[in-house]
């Protein structure tokens, strides 16, 4: 159960690039999520998936000699999410359907997998703690950076380009 958990139902298993594999396959939910809840299902999902991979992370650490096994992805899926909550709630406030929000979901995907992989300042911190909570903390690090510069970009577009052209 904690290896099913931990790799997110085995996408971790998936090559090259389980962490890219992991964010992927975390999109589809955040849609189902949003669809079934809006935006407070997905945040409240976020804390009981990030307490659910904490719970299983420290259960396959105990049986692994890595600190950070790459099959590891349920801390992608985690970070994932919080990338995209400002996504959820721009949808919400504006009553349109999550998907029509879609360069929000590119920017949010790249700006995650850009952090997860750079891991500046709090990420990088994170990440080197050598525990489970180090595993999470960095992609839930990741995901506020990438949730904030997407939230960031889209000001950008609505409050300055939009009506810079008409």
């Amino acid at each position: 159960m904690k290896m099913m958990i931990g790799t997110f139902f085995w996408t971790g298993y998936l090559k090259p690039a389980p962490g890219t594999w992991g964010s992927l396959a975390a999109l589809p939910f955040v849609w189902l999520l949003h669809s079934l809840g809006g935006t407070w299902l997905l945040a409240a999902a976020t804390l009981a998936v990030y307490a659910l991979g904490l719970w299983a992370i420290k259960g396959v650490l105990a049986d692994h000699e890595s600190e950070d096994p790459s099959e590891i992805v349920i801390d992608e899926v985690v970070g994932m999410w919080l990338a995209l909550l400002p996504t959820s709630l721009g949808a919400w406030m504006a009553g349109a359907p999550i998907l029509a929000l879609w360069p929000g979901w590119i920017a949010a995907f790249l700006l995650f997998r850009l952090f997860d992989i750079w891991k500046p300042w709090l990420v990088g911190r994170a990440d080197r703690r050598g525990d489970p909570t180090g595993v999470m903390l960095d992609d839930v690090w990741a995901g506020v950076f990438a949730g904030a510069a997407t939230l960031a970009l889209a000001a950008l577009s609505h409050l300055v380009i939009q009506p810079m052209l008409g």
